[in-house]
This record gives structure tokens, C-alpha cells and sequence, in this order.
């Protein structure tokens, strides 16, 4: 197998797809195709090892080993057991399978799981002449992607979803994800000019990634990744790719003002800060957002506000959106990002939003209520 020419595929969030096309641009790593959820890009096993230091907005790097289509189990297991397996897997090493299938006549994922299992094991026993294998050695996750009858078949490079970067210990009870702050960030355009505000911070997630995109500090510089443990992956590959990542971070001065009404969340933003190394960017403070106030012309909010089925009874949740677009609005050259799956929350705000975006926590659909035109009125 040719590793110095891959094909590989980046999950992402529903919604995130431009933001992680444009990473991958940032990264000099080709694009060949967008499609909802992921991207599918082409390089060599440097471009994958700086893909997962480096994206923000992505949730995995996946080798694609093989591509084809099946409507049969048949189908299937042929074209999995052509795949050779033993360039990549060793006699004693793991190979769990996992994976999805949408609109496909292969519908059921327990029996997919157990024919490329099976396929990968038949495989391997013609190449390696025995009937066992232990699976105590190295991990290599395979991951499949049925849609409409396609077949991809993949390798996990990432191990821990990207999304994991080593600074949040515990999070707040009802967490924003990673990948979806730092896109929102990304979003509002932050580079460490202007004031950033996050005065609904909970475990300072929002806050934490401002930070490290001002700084231009590669999320994934404090983990390790499945494929550092790879046979055929060179260590000095990633050893590289972490010394150009660290030369990449910026020497900016910048200050993020992060607040909570709990003493606990306040604390907890602070200890996931000094974690990410980022606590000397911050400002983290006890308030209550109801009484925001800031003296600076210019700046930027961006909150993940408590509603209905996370934090707050609906009602409550409704009366804090109120008094937030009290506290908000007189600031009227200031910008607000504000995520929320509440879709009457510019009716309690006070203010229509200038562009709204689909995105996704999880499995739960949010829009992004973004507010950032001063109207001649109100310049």
C-alpha cells in the first residue's frame, strides 16, 4: 500500500463543512470533495499528521483504504477481503471495526461489523498461515461508511475524537462541543483585536478556543493520536509536524473576558485554561450576564446560553433571553454570536438577527444568531 499517496476522509459536525475546507486550505492539504459531514482530501502521512494537530472544526482523520459498492453481504465481503490488510495489521494486533449506514439495502450495522470482521480476518489468515489472532498488540480502528450502496473502508488515524484536546478534565453539566466553539469562533471572524466576551462561560469552552485561534495554537500540541503507534507510520513525521505547529503559534497579546454566575464554573474555565495553557489570555470573573456592562466601543459576545431542555424550564429560559438583549443591545457596535436550538429566541432577545446558521451540538440542531450590522440610526 502506497502511504505516500492517501486518500482520506475528515468527519465533521453537519454545518461545519466550510469551515473545516477552509482549515484544510490554511494547511496546504488538497481538497477533492465537500459533502455533508465530511470532507475527502488527498496527501501523504505528513498532511495527516498535521490535519490532526491542527484542525479545529474536524472530528476524525480516517484512511481510505478502499472504496466500492455493495448490495450484498456478498458484495461486501469480497471487497473488503481485497483490501491488503497486511501492510497494515500485524499478527497480534487489534482490528475493533465500527461504522454507519444510510439509505443503503445493507442496513443493519451489527451484521456489517461482523462480515468485514470476518473478511479482514479471512484475509489475513491466508497471509499470516494461522487461525488465531490474539489482539493484544497495537490498535488499528477500521471504520465503514455505507451510503446509497457505497462502501467506504477506512483506518482511523485519530484515535480519541479530535474534538478531544486534552484540557477539559470535566466539563459544565451541559457542555458545547470543541469543534462547534472553536467553528463559532471562526465564525465571528475573533483574531485578538477587539474585546471577546463569553459571559455564559461554564467550563470556558468558547472562551478556551478564542484563545487558542488568536494564539495560533494547534489543538491537538498536549494529545497523541492512534496512528503514532502505527507499524508503518515514521515517528519523525509527527515529531516535525509538532515542531512546525509550535513555530506557527504567534507571540499576540490579547485579553478574553469570561464570566459565570457559579463560583464553581468560574473556577472550573480558569483550571481548563491553565490546562490548555492559555490562562494568561483570560479574564475570568464571577457575574451575572443580566448585569453586563463593558466600557469598550467595540467588542464581541459569543455565549451558549442555558434553554429549555438543558438548564432552565422554558419559561426561564425565555425570561433570561429578555434580559440578555437588555444588557446586549445598548452596546450598539459590538457583535453577538449567540447559539441557542430555541427558534423563537429573537422574539424574547428584542432584535431580529442579521443571519442565522444551522448548526448541530451533537445531535441536537441550534441556530447561530448572529448580530454584527449597525444600522445609520444607530451609528
Amino acid at each position: 500500500m502506497d502511504f505516500n499517496n492517501i486518500q482520506f476522509v475528515i468527519p465533521c459536525l453537519f454545518g461545519l463543512e466550510s469551515f473545516v475546507k477552509e482549515e484544510l486550505n490554511e494547511l496546504n492539504i488538497k481538497v477533492l470533495e465537500v459533502a455533508d459531514g465530511r470532507i475527502t482530501c488527498e496527501g501523504g502521512l505528513h498532511d495527516i499528521a498535521r490535519a490532526n494537530l491542527s484542525l479545529r472544526c474536524a472530528e476524525r482523520v480516517l484512511i481510505r483504504l478502499s472504496r466500492f459498492k455493495a448490495e450484498s453481504f456478498e458484495d461486501l465481503y469480497q471487497g473488503v477481503k481485497k483490501i491488503p490488510f497486511e501492510d497494515i495489521i500485524g499478527k497480534t494486533d487489534a482490528f475493533p471495526v465500527s461504522g454507519h449506514s444510510l439509505r443503503s439495502k445493507l442496513a443493519s450495522i451489527p451484521d456489517c461489523q461482523k462480515i468485514i470482521k470476518k473478511a479482514i480476518v479471512d484475509r489475513l489468515k491466508t497471509k499470516y498461515h494461522i487461525d488465531w489472532f490474539e489482539e493484544t498488540g497495537n490498535k488499528y480502528s477500521i471504520s465503514f461508511m455505507i451510503m446509497k450502496d457505497m462502501v467506504d473502508i477506512m483506518l482511523d488515524t485519530s484515535g480519541e475524537g479530535l474534538h478531544k484536546r486534552g484540557y477539559r478534565e470535566k466539563g459544565s453539566e451541559a457542555p458545547l462541543k470543541e469543534t462547534l466553539a472553536a467553528a463559532i469562533v471562526k465564525c465571528s471572524r475573533y483574531n485578538g483585536r477587539d474585546a471577546l466576551f463569553d459571559p455564559m462561560c461554564g467550563s470556558g469552552t468558547i472562551a478556551i478556543e478564542g484563545a487558542m485561534i488568536a494564539a495560533n495554537i494547534a489543538p491537538g500540541l498536549k494529545r497523541r493520536f492512534a496512528i503514532e503507534d502505527f507499524s508503518f507510520f515514521d515517528k519523525k513525521i509527527m515529531a516535525d509536524e509538532r515542531a512546525a505547529a509550535l513555530d506557527r503559534i504567534n507571540k499576540k497579546e490579547f485579553t478574553i473576558f469570561a464570566s459565570d454566575i457559579d463560583p464553581d464554573m468560574a473556577a472550573l474555565t480558569l483550571h481548563n485554561a491553565k490546562l490548555a495553557g492559555v490562562e494568561r489570555f483570560l479574564k475570568v470573573t464571577v457575574a451575572d450576564v443580566r448585569n453586563f456592562k463593558s466600557d469598550e466601543e467595540y467588542g464581541t459576545i459569543i455565549c451558549n446560553p442555558p434553554y429549555g431542555e438543558r438548564l432552565l424550564d422554558r419559561e426561564r429560559a425565555e425570561e433570561l433571553y429578555k434580559e440578555m438583549g437588555k444588557a446586549f443591545l445598548p452596546h450598539i457596535k459590538w457583535r453577538f454570536y449567540i447559539i441557542t436550538p430555541d427558534e423563537y429566541f429573537e422574539r424574547y432577545f428584542g432584535k431580529k438577527a442579521d443571519k442565522k446558521r444551522k448548526l448541530y451540538n451533537g445531535m441536537m440542531k441550534c441556530d447561530l444568531y448572529q448580530y454584527f450590522k449597525i444600522s445609520k440610526k444607530e451609528q
